[in-house]
């Protein structure tokens, strides 16, 4: 599975993938036009081990919501993740069994890395 959430209106997502440049068959999915699925979701939990590591802790909602103050379930975290594309944390990119969740400039480079050697 070669596959990569995002959101196309992000600036970062952008950067990330101009930097990354990844092969052409890596599939990519606009969470917001295309929404996650369960299938899709419970392949990246498989990969990640959590559904916390996947959730967006600086989205707009989970602010307006005032769910910071609140003590989050792992099922209410995939309940989030399906509601809302926003609370993915993006880019999320599934490269041969192996899952890198989010923009961090560790995880963007371990990814790059793994891409072109992979």
């Amino acid at each position: 599975m070669k596959k990569c959430y995002y959101l196309k209106t992000c600036d970062t997502c952008k950067r990330i993938l101009k930097e990354w440049n990844l092969p052409k068959d890596v599939v990519l999915q606009d969470v917001k036009t295309d929404a996650i699925t369960v299938a899709q979701l419970e392949q990246m939990h498989q990969l990640s081990g959590s559904y916390e590591a996947l959730f967006n802790k600086r989205a707009r909602l989970y602010k307006e919501r005032g769910l910071k103050n609140e003590t989050l379930s792992m099922g209410d975290y995939r309940n989030l993740l399906l509601e809302h594309y926003t609370f993915l944390k993006r880019p999320v990119l599934l490269y041969n069994n192996k899952i890198f969740i989010g923009n961090s400039k560790k995880n963007i480079e371990i990814a790059k890395q793994y891409t072109t050697h992979a």
